[in-house]
């Protein structure tokens, strides 16, 4: 053998096939020569080529047989390790350089071309072996040795051995999605660029370009004249890719798509190359891919913050911003009391101090342009001559809104100022925060939602959301889910009515609303301590709420005119107190009537509590005459009376009056029996009964309703019930229409409750109709009553016994009835049998002298007559062990140590 023209001593870059590597020589400041040479005397199987698009006529190509076998040989015994090449000769025109590659740094080394021999992975090229050559001739017997052991391509099997590669991915979205964010084996084949490489995806032999998700690093750009240009550091990015990656087993992670190229993470075993490259000032964090990556994004931008800290390479000129935010008043927490729009909150801090902050990085809902509405964001639908509520109009911003309500009002949160917004554009300045409920990121939360969109930044501006990578990664989902504004669907609408002002609307609206009893409603907005704005959800409208039975100081105000009125002593106050108990609530109202303005006036109910109590006992609100015709007016004169006696608010200067004695006159019992039928006796020891002298009207009623109905028969299914709603309905038991007044609506069906006789059933919804107008005015004929002075025993089936006894006596039996006294809305009464007017068998006395009830005791003066005829018929009916007595006095030990309880 000749002796080599020259060695080379050098790092292995690459292995193209299975019988040519690139080698590159030891840096020196920047990317080292490379060189691709051939081993000699051998003949690798050719790997196969994808076609060449710009290349007329270019077809793919299949390897042939052990072509990857031989190629993955070579790189897992070369890629990155030193060797060394004796170049034998060097072919003239091409310049390619044929010899001897040896492992280490001489030839004591392994001879990679006898490997490959002997692993039957390559063909010798016998016509240029020399017979006086020992070393050729050895490559000619390691050769015959590899086919009579069926080795590589000399077995029996090794056409089988050629892959099925798929160069081009159809569909790269769904191929991402099958992958589900796990690790998957790969070869990297190629480095484009520092943050840009292809690979084959294994076992399955995908061929797939990789952007790095969350990063960009320098590049390399086309001038005019089609030539690459790389830009500043992006030759030492590229090089540090590369010889990191190239040719090396790492694991990929697929996370998302940008146009045909994937996104992803590459880990290589020696760790996560994005990372590297940030940390090394090769490449900064961008935000349009930071949404998908899967491996901690708060790592990248730790790794980022570090090289900008030490000025690295592209950030040689980087100056940090300031931050005008004092550390003190970086975090803290509040109450939430308003929701503004979908990014804003009023919170209470403290006792007085209210601030409004902003949701950091995010942007709600919003009206587009004209021509938008097909992009990014729905568009707000148009209606001419329509005044524009961004609320309830500009699509999801009602639902963002509503989100954030449910979640937050009342409750406490921790909120972490990220930035001070300017003042811009005429907007005032706006503090931009992280607000997090236990544990939970609200903004992050609203975003996953599709209820927000991430604001996009400059790549220089820091000015954003600490937790801006999850908001991004939580917007991605959103997307990929197609949820709220990224749904395909149609954007919800809203249409509301307003009656605020409007006296015609509010007069068509009354009947209803006072027959509904209490209504659900959500306070909008609050005027002064004792006027709302509230959005009846059920009706979907908007009515203007005054609170009754109250006299209520107000606040400053404007009227119409420009005119300013300041506020009543304690007006603020009150506002500020109803804000905070009632704004943005869910609650109910009861609706007594309107005023000339078309303003509804009634009750409001928040958690169950009064708002005309809550106001008076808080000193800032007087009761109001109109108050004696309510059922409330004993709580709030009590009410009234505490403050003034604690002399909160309004009452700060109030003197008690002198106390006059006064002789207090006993009151007599009224008695003023009243003929009624008993139709129906509930569960609850409460019974349904018609005054007889309207039976008359009624049966009239009914016959002139059933007609209507005959004549006019309503479609099956054409009425949609709602509850509280008085509609016509058939009873079971004879298919008859009955005037009925709807409790519960459920899947085919409805509780209703037959208003003219007390009974209740479930019906089915084809039995439901809509009663005609002519039928709603007279009121329910059946009125819902108690006995008066007892009550039920504690035992379960001496209580069934008691209403039984009550059935008996009562059902469908003319009677005559006294009202005693009041209590929670019933009225309570002795019921006596229709003899002579008073002279009847008491029901009550009949049942406890019966022993099926127990005495109810009452103090009233006027009772006590009737509380001793009572006591000595419960006494007698111990006496003779009668039912519940059976046993003796269960009542002895009436004290908490043996259980008992009333």
């Amino acid at each position: 053998m000749s002796a080599p023209q020259s060695i080379h001593r050098a790092i292995v870059k690459q292995v193209l096939s299975g019988d040519t590597v690139v080698i590159r020589g030891q840096p020196k400041g920047g990317p080292p020569p490379e060189k691709t040479v051939c081993l000699s005397n051998i003949q690798a199987p050719k790997l196969a080529r994808r076609a060449n698009p710009n290349i007329e006529g270019s077809t793919e190509t299949k390897d042939e047989p052990y072509a990857w076998e031989a190629r993955e040989y070579l790189r897992k015994k070369l890629i990155g390790k030193e060797v060394t090449f004796y170049q034998e000769y060097k072919v003239p025109g091409s310049g390619r350089e044929y010899g001897a590659l040896y492992v280490g740094k001489d030839k004591d080394g392994e001879n990679i071309t006898e490997s490959l021999i002997a692993e039957g992975l390559v063909d010798v090229r016998r016509m240029g072996i020399k017979k006086d050559d020992s070393e050729q001739q050895r490559l000619i017997q390691l050769e015959e040795t590899a086919k009579s052991a069926g080795k590589g391509k000399h077995a029996a099997d090794a056409s089988t051995h050629v892959r099925d590669i798929t160069w081009t991915i159809e569909n790269p979205r769904h191929f991402v999605d099958s992958h589900h964010n796990k690790p998957i084996e790969a070869v990297i084949e190629h480095v484009r660029d520092g943050c840009t490489v292809r690979a084959f995806l294994l076992p399955s032999f995908d061929y797939v370009t990789i952007m790095l998700s969350g990063v960009k690093c320098p590049m390399y750009k086309t001038d005019e004249s089609g030539k690459q240009v790389p830009e500043k550091f992006a030759e030492e990015c590229k090089y540090f890719t590369e010889s990191r990656l190239l040719q090396r087993d790492v694991k990929i992670i697929l996370e998302g798509v940008s146009n045909q190229n994937l996104l992803g993470t590459v880990l290589h075993p020696n760790g996560n190359i994005t990372e590297l490259l940030l940390k090394d000032g090769f490449a900064r964090c961008v935000d349009w891919s930071m949404g998908v990556v899967t491996q901690g994004t708060e790592k990248y931008r730790a790794a980022e913050k570090g090289a900008k800290d030490k000025k690295l390479r592209i950030w040689k000129d980087y100056v940090a911003p300031t931050s005008n935010i004092d550390i003190k008043d970086k975090c803290f927490g509040g109450k939430v009391v308003e929701v503004v729009n979908g990014d804003g909150l009023v919170l209470k801090i403290g006792d007085t101090t209210f601030k409004k902050i902003f949701l950091a990085s995010i942007r709600p809902p919003r009206l587009q342009p004209a021509e938008a509405g097909t992009d990014s964001a729905p568009a707000a639908p148009k209606e001419s001559n329509k005044r524009v509520r961004p609320l309830y109009d500009i699509p999801y911003m009602f639902e963002a809104r509503e989100f954030m309500r449910k979640k937050l009002i009342g409750k406490k949160v921790n909120v972490e100022v990220d930035y001070i917004q300017p003042p811009n554009q005429g907007f005032p300045e706006k503090t931009c925060c992280t607000v997090t409920i236990g544990g939970i990121n609200i903004a992050e939360a609203l975003v996953s939602k599709g209820l927000a969109r991430v604001v996009r930044y400059r790549q220089d501006d820091d000015q954003r959301s600490s937790h801006y990578d999850e908001l991004l990664a939580a917007e991605a989902r959103a997307e990929k889910k197609g949820v709220g504004m990224f749904s395909k669907k149609e954007s919800p609408l809203h249409r509301v009515a307003d009656i605020a002002g409007d006296v015609a609307k509010a007069k068509q609206f009354l009947p209803f609303l006072q027959r509904a009893g209490r209504s659900d409603a959500m306070v909008e907005f609050i005027a002064s301590g004792s006027r709302l704005r509230l959005f009846l959800p059920r009706e979907t409208c908007l009515i203007t709420f005054l609170i009754s039975g109250i006299d209520c100081p107000r606040g400053k105000r404007q009227l119409p005119n420009g005119q300013s009125i300041e506020s009543d002593p304690y007006g603020e106050e009150a506002l500020m107190f109803t804000k905070e108990m009632c704004l943005q609530r869910e609650v109910e109202v009861e609706v007594e009537a309107i005023d000339k303005g078309g303003n509804f006036i009634g009750w409001l109910y928040v958690d169950g509590n009064n708002l005309s109590v809550a106001l008076v006992e808080a000193g800032l609100a007087k009761v109001h005459f109109t108050a004696e015709r309510s059922s409330h007016y004993k709580t709030l004169l009590s009410a009234q009376e505490k403050a003034k006696s604690a002399k909160l608010k309004i009452w700060s200067n109030y003197e008690e009056p002198k106390e006059e004695i006064v002789v207090e006159e006993p009151v007599e019992r009224k008695v003023n029996f009243t003929k009624v039928v008993v139709t129906e006796v509930t569960d609850h020891f409460t019974f349904y009964a018609q005054k007889v002298d309207n039976g008359p009207q009624l049966e009239s009623m009914m016959d002139q309703m059933r007609q209507e109905m005959e004549n006019n028969p309503p479609t099956a299914g054409s009425y949609t019930p709602k509850k509280g709603e008085t509609c016509a309905a058939k009873f079971s038991d004879d298919e008859q229409w009955y005037r009925a007044k709807i409790q519960k609506i459920e899947p085919g069906k409805a509780s209703v409750l037959f208003i003219d006789f007390g009974n209740k059933e479930s019906v089915a919804l084809t039995s439901l109709a809509t009663l005609p107008s002519a039928f709603q005015s007279m009121p329910a004929q059946a009125s819902e009553y108690a006995l008066a002075c007892v009550s039920l025993p504690p035992d379960e089936d001496a209580r069934q016994d008691a209403v039984d006894a009550l059935y008996n006596d009562a059902l469908n039996r003319q009677m005559q009835l006294n009202v005693e006294y009041k209590a929670n809305g019933i009225e309570y009464v002795t019921l006596l049998e229709d003899e002579a007017e008073g002279k009847g068998k008491d029901t009550g006395l009949s049942l406890l002298s019966g022993g099926y009830v127990v005495l109810d005791a009452r103090k009233e003066k006027r009772l006590a007559k009737l509380m001793s005829d009572y006591k000595a018929a419960q006494e007698k009916a111990k006496k003779d062990r009668m039912n519940i007595w059976r046993y003796g006095d269960f009542m002895e030990d009436d004290a908490r140590e043996f259980g008992f309880s009333r």
